[in-house]
């Protein structure tokens, strides 16, 4: 039938009421106006409604009786922006549906401190209730392709690299670190945190974690790199004469390196200290002079079609020569009708008249000057086609140029040679290589900042790998073909008089290209460390390393000011390397397996088919980034074997920490998603096929009992259990709370949490809790005997405590609980373990020195009872106990026959043990005792007989019931329990008070005594021979 109501405005604190109107008052009329919005209008008008409610504090008449949501009238209140609710009771639980979609829609993430820095910087702050339009998709490409990708490598190695590897050796290096970039970047619609938000939230915390520290150990590197890479272009290019040591040697080079990057890391330091609002404005600049370095150079290849640039390579014979010291390449020159040795014969010879003594090479050869840039016509592109590798200190040597041997040239003469400086291979060069490319993740770090980063991440990396691909191409491909090899080859450009290779193919002058690369690489390096620090922030503050908190802190306004510092230490111990070859693979190394997780977490959502991987690259497969996963793992060891291992083992070690002492943060992760799908496919997989013989061990359900705090009533079960089981196997401790669940379902849940972390973690206990709350104990314990487990993962032995004071009890329902207990259990064909007077058992910090373990082996059970002492002696506590077998023989039996058997028995079970034959009198046997034995080996000789298949045979066993047990006399049998499979008691009788407690001085006995025989269901015959 339908149901009347009315729509009422629940309203907030009667002081905030005026407030809460201005602020929506003044929200509605921004909305309308389509303009933002001060926060000094908000608060003059939230000023003024608090001036008017003043003066009519007892008004009434303001508040709204009307249930229309739309009036005409305009004194009315305005109900935008307040929450509507049948009850006021709903407040706190029932949100407005437009309230709660506009939470959905404008949710974030953004990483503490970037924007919020800025904004303090410039003295204010945003509205909050004007969302402004962010980065457009359309810009996604800029910082993505700025100084990163197009920087270091391209300016100062890009023709070194064409040079010894070749065109087609070039187009294999872009080719294999282009497409190992992750694929998954098309994918993920992130907010801030790029690619360390990614793996953390897909692959969890510890993966995360890890990963992130590598991306930022890999970020900071790249500042050290760009930084050396400016004062290379400083000291080789600008003001080769400001070194601070002046030999000409590689350690005075290395240090002039080290003192010029310390000084240039602290200034930048400062920058980035000072404010990150410069760096973000000094960008675009430096991102001008890239791209104008970049034209002229392809308008410097253009230019060789029409006129190469008159730059000239001295050759003496096959040899390229460093021509600084020389202006013409010839031995002599005539000057006024005379023949003048030129400076090449002052360098060569050992004195300036024509019978000097010179160099052998240098009499036996003639110089050559050839042309340094050809042109794209001269044919060049044929001799780079393919690599030139060499080992270190070679001398640079043109092919196919006619040359005179002679013997290894003087100390004092090869250092006009151009030599390669470092062995050339092509590992080595994909980790040189490899840096250029590093900068495509730049975009996706700043996802937060993009307007719609779902389509601006995919559109902008596609454009960023197009874009640098095609540049990168083209360019190997003009090098080729424009410039002479062994130009190519010459590093720092020796032999063309200190110029930039790439500067002498640009048009209009080199400095183009030595003022863009400069700025190129002051850029990079001052993005580096700007990003570093904030990734470091980001992972403190997420908590999940505790050792990094004290780098979440940082300035009022947000800057990560210990992270900054923490990042520029890193950084100079990049810098002390003082070479750029070296620091390239250290940071490869990091990137690429930052890259790898990236495509493995893409690769898994998408297997495990998580409901909320839902990419929009509609282009996308998992094959993809399993390609892309596969590349950067090849890659590493690739480039730099002994670098990847040490990768590996930083990553695993932080790995381990966040796993041992790390937070708990559950994000979902997609191996947890991993996880669930294993143990489904391995519950499914063991449903499929019997448990074996050789599989088999106890699986426990300990039934344990509360006190009133709700705490485990004897610890020492626990104890017992984890000695048993040492973290093997199947483990479920359980308890149960009378009552019903709708009352107690707080309990049932502090209860379960208290048994978990207070009991089972204290005893370093590997298992599972579980409470129930039902009406009664004995309803409850049934419920869990027959439910607990999960398919293949069931229970196969119930450990319980032998009930204290239950002769002494007024209440016989203790009792009856226990029997009931010991019924069900028998029916669902389990063992049952009964500890009595657990509370004197050891705990695993005590050590028997010395003692036995008993075990009164009554009922042939298989050898299941002996299996039991055989784990308990795995444990450190029971090590140095000895197992001692009791076996009871009739008056008329052979008991020496007997022992020898049994021992033989042992002998075949591979187990220690020493065998007492104990000689009773018919009359002290128990009939049951007696039947139940009879039975089971009258039972295994029909089946036998009867050769049946196993599946019919388990059908037998199971269909055989116990149907003596009416006939059984009563009689006060030595702590026996009747109709369980097998108990498990300390001490024969309840009489605890005089039994004394197991210690290295008294030697421990514990008994272990087996009244009946063991279900073949629950208990297979031969489950110790296998152990």
């Amino acid at each position: 039938m339908p149901t009347n109501f009315t729509v009422v405005p629940v309203e907030d604190d009667s002081s905030n009421n005026g407030a809460s109107a201005a602020a929506a008052s003044a929200a509605s009329a921004a909305a309308e106006e389509s303009k933002p919005v001060s926060f000094d209008n908000i608060f003059q008008e939230a000023k003024s409604v608090d001036s008017i409610q003043e003066l009519h504090p007892g008004d009434e008449s303001q508040r709204e009786t009307t249930p229309f949501l739309i009036s005409d009238d305009d004194g009315q209140i305005s109900y935008d922006g307040k929450n509507m609710a049948l009850f006021e009771e709903e407040m706190d639980s029932t949100p407005m549906v437009a309230s709660l979609l506009n939470k959905l829609a404008n949710y974030t993430n953004l990483t503490q401190g970037v924007r919020e820095h800025e904004e303090a910087e410039d003295g204010n702050r945003r509205a909050p209730v004007v969302v402004q339009s962010l980065v457009r998709p359309e810009l996604y490409n800029s910082p993505t392709l700025s100084l990163n990708i197009l920087g270091v490598i391209l300016f100062l190695r890009l023709t070194w690299i064409v040079g010894a590897a070749g065109i087609l050796g070039s187009f294999a290096i872009v080719s294999m670190c282009c497409i190992c970039v992750s694929e998954s970047l098309k994918n993920f619609g992130t907010t801030s945190g790029g690619s360390y938000y990614m793996i953390s939230r897909s692959l969890g915390p510890e993966f995360g974690g890890a990963v992130g520290l590598c991306f930022y150990l890999g970020t900071t590197f790249a500042g050290s790199l760009y930084i050396l890479g400016t004062i290379e272009i400083l000291l080789i290019y600008i003001v080769p004469t400001a070194t601070v040591f002046k030999d000409n040697t590689e350690d005075a080079k290395n240090n002039n390196m080290r003192v010029y990057g310390t000084c240039c890391l602290l200034l930048m330091a400062l920058v980035v200290f000072v404010g990150v609002k410069y760096v973000n404005k000094l960008a675009l600049v430096f991102l001008s002079c890239v791209i104008l370095s970049i034209m002229a150079t392809y308008a410097g290849a253009i230019k060789t079609l029409i006129e190469p640039p008159e730059f000239s390579v001295c050759l003496l014979g096959n040899r390229s020569l460093k021509n600084e010291m020389f202006e013409k390449c010839a031995k002599v020159e005539i000057i006024k009708n005379r023949t003048v040795p030129t400076k090449l014969w002052d360098i060569f010879c050992d004195s300036h008249y024509p019978n000097a003594t010179c160099d052998e090479y240098f009499t036996l050869n003639n110089l050559t000057e050839i042309q340094a840039i050809p042109g794209l016509l001269s044919g060049v592109i044929k001799e780079n086609l393919w690599s030139n590798y060499g080992p270190a200190r070679q001398v640079i040597e043109k092919q196919n140029q006619p040359s005179v041997p002679a013997p290894t040239p003087k100390t004092d003469k090869e250092q006009n040679y151009v030599f390669s400086d470092i062995a050339t291979f092509f590992t080595l060069l994909v980790g040189i290589y490899f840096p250029s490319v590093t900068g495509i993740m730049a975009g996706s770090n700043r996802s937060g900042d993009l307007r719609d980063a779902q389509r601006s991440i995919p559109v902008g990396t596609i454009l960023a790998i197009l874009t640098s691909s095609f540049i990168y191409i083209s360019f190997v491909v003009l090098f080729g073909a424009c410039i002479e090899g062994v130009v190519l080859r010459d590093k720092f450009g020796e032999s063309i008089k200190r110029t930039p290779v790439i500067g002498v193919l640009a048009w209009p002058s080199p400095w183009v290209i030595v003022i863009g690369s400069f700025f190129s690489c002051c850029g990079a390096g001052l993005q580096s460390l700007t990003g570093a620090p904030r990734l470091l922030q980001a992972i403190a503050r997420d908590g999940i390393i505790p050792f990094l908190q004290v780098f979440g802190h940082g300035k009022a306004n947000g800057e990560p000011t210990w992270a900054l510092l923490l990042t520029v230490g890193i950084c100079e111990i990049g810098i002390l390397i003082a070479s750029l070859d070296d620091v390239a693979p250290i940071l490869s190394m990091f990137f690429l397996m930052c890259y790898l997780f990236v495509n493995l977490a893409c690769a898994v959502q998408t297997l495990l088919c998580t409901p909320n991987w839902r990419p929009r690259f509609k282009f996308y497969h998992w094959t993809l980034s399993f390609l892309g996963m596969s590349l950067s793992l090849s890659l590493m060891f690739i480039c730099s074997w002994y670098y990847a291992l040490v990768a590996v083992v930083i990553a695993g070690c932080i790995y381990k920490y966040i796993e041992y002492r790390g937070a708990v943060k559950e994000w979902g992760d997609g191996i947890r998603g991993l996880s669930l799908n294993a143990a489904r496919f391995a519950l499914i997989h063991l449903e499929e096929a019997p448990l074996h013989t050789k599989n088999w061990r106890p699986q426990l359900l300990v039934l344990c009992k509360l006190d009133s705090d709700l705490a485990v009533k004897h610890p020492r079960l626990l104890s017992f259990t984890s000695q048993l089981k040492a973290g093997k196997g199947l483990t479920i401790v359980c308890s149960v709370l009378e009552g019903t669940y709708m009352t107690h379902k707080e309990d049932a849940k502090t209860a379960k949490q208290s048994i978990y972390d207070l009991s089972m973690t204290a005893e370093k206990m590997k298992g599972f809790s579980h409470v129930v709350v039902s009406s009664s104990l004995r309803d409850g314990f049934s419920i869990m005997i027959q439910s607990a487990g999960l398919g293949g993962m069931k229970h196969n032995a119930v450990l319980m405590a032998w009930p204290a004071g239950w002769k002494q009890a007024q209440d016989s329902s203790a009792r009856k609980n226990f029997i009931e207990t010991v019924r069900e259990t028998t029916s669902a064909h389990q063992a049952l373990l009964v500890a009595k007077n657990i509370d004197r058992f050891p705990d695993n910090q005590e050590r028997l020195k010395e003692g036995t373990i008993d075990v009164w082996w009554i009922v042939h059970d298989g050898g299941l009872l002996m299996l039991l002492p055989f784990l308990l002696m795995q444990h450190k506590v029971w090590r140095k106990c000895r197992m001692r077998i009791f076996t009871v023989a009739q008056m008329d039996d052979n008991s020496i026959q007997m022992k020898k058997d049994l021992e033989t028995f042992l002998y075949h079970l591979r187990l220690d043990a020493v065998v007492e034959v104990v000689e009773m009198h018919d009359s002290d046997i128990s009939a049951f005792t007696y039947e139940k034995t009879l039975m089971m080996e009258q039972r295994s000789q029909m089946l036998k007989q009867m050769q049946l298949s196993r599946t019919e045979r388990e059908r037998e066993i199971q269909s055989i019931t116990d149907v003596s047990r009416g006939s059984i006399k009563r009689r006060k049998w030595t702590g026996v329990v009747g109709g369980s499979p097998f108990q498990t008691q300390s001490i024969p009788e309840d009489e605890v008070a005089n039994e004394p407690h197991p210690s290295c001085h008294d030697p421990a006995h514990f008994y272990l005594t087996s009244i009946s025989s063991c279900n073949a269901s629950a208990l297979p015959p031969a489950a110790a021979s296998s152990s």
